[in-house]
């Protein structure tokens, strides 16, 4: 009853939204936990669970399931609670959380929005994930990315990747990953595939397919996989609080754990995931904010 209510007065709280769109909209889990609860579909003012219960500890980092800009930091009826608008309608809302973000603050997929607290399940703790277009609400694990599957034959173990070291690219100084067209900077636009006017979280660097792409400093991998809208990509951490990543790749070159020199190759400009042509989305992070990435080329 106590978590109905909450949502209830959330959902009156927030203002009106624009018409949402499942276009081009993709979620990441906010948390690594399993589900606990399911979302359930009741009519309008009707009790009921309207969002996901995930299993969780408290103090574990909640993380931004998709690039958004945060529409609320703060408590709701002594709860605390973080929402965030996703400039195409959708608003995902967290529960009970204690904000490290602020209101108006850009945040990207994976940016920590701050820690789980106690409260939300009776047996142990877990997070309260809703998504909601200012007025209903959707399931937010319908719009969750599909996973690569691998097959092999029953009673069989996959090989691991062979243990390679990346090619380097001598001569490197330009303070680029790629020579290419800046066709799209970083800021506000009208998404080219969907229409939606949205955050474009980094800048694009044009350039033919299988050109390729390297570290413009030097940094540890942190992160390489696939994602339905970045296509492959790959994440570096230069240290000093700043991290750069690089998407749409055609595969990752590179391993997490693996150490690279400015100027080493990292990958090959592709076109996979939610793309309109070759080029390589470049985008950059400082002390966990989202920058222009071209302010680090020199």
């Amino acid at each position: 009853m106590r978590v109905s209510l909450l949502l209830v007065i959330l959902s009156l709280w927030l203002c009106a939204a624009p018409r949402a769109t499942a276009d081009d909209f993709v979620l990441e889990p906010p948390v690594e936990g399993r589900l606990v609860r399911g979302f359930e579909h009741v009519a309008r003012y009707a009790s009921g669970h309207r969002g996901v219960d995930l299993r969780a500890a408290v103090g574990d980092h909640i993380r931004a399931p998709a690039p958004g800009v945060v529409h609320f930091a703060g408590r709701v009826a002594g709860v605390g609670t973080v929402s965030i608008d996703h400039g195409n309608g959708w608003r995902t809302t967290y529960q009970p959380v204690t904000a490290q973000v602020r209101q108006g603050q850009v945040v990207a997929v994976g940016e920590v929005l701050g820690t789980l607290a106690a409260g939300h399940c009776s047996a142990s703790a877990c997070l309260h994930w809703g998504l909601t277009d200012g007025t209903d609400y959707a399931d937010p694990m319908s719009f969750l990315a599909i996973r690569a599957v691998r097959l092999v034959p029953d009673g069989t173990q996959p090989q691991s990747a062979p243990d390679l070291t990346a090619a380097s690219v001598p001569g490197r100084a330009t303070g680029l990953p790629v020579e290419g067209r800046h066709t799209s900077p970083f800021g506000m636009r009208r998404h080219p595939i969907t229409g939606v006017w949205k955050l474009h979280d980094g800048t694009d660097l044009a350039a033919a397919c299988g050109t390729p792409v390297v570290a413009p400093i030097s940094g540890v991998v942190t992160r390489a996989y696939h994602h339905a809208a970045y296509g492959w990509r790959v994440f570096l951490d230069h240290g000093g609080g700043l991290v750069t990543a690089y998407n749409h790749l055609p595969s990752t070159e590179v391993r997490v754990g693996q150490s690279i020199a400015g100027g080493q190759l990292l990958g090959h400009v592709g076109t996979t995931g939610l793309s309109t042509g070759c080029h390589l989305h470049w985008m950059a992070w400082r002390d966990g904010r989202l920058i222009d990435p071209l302010s680090l080329a020199g």
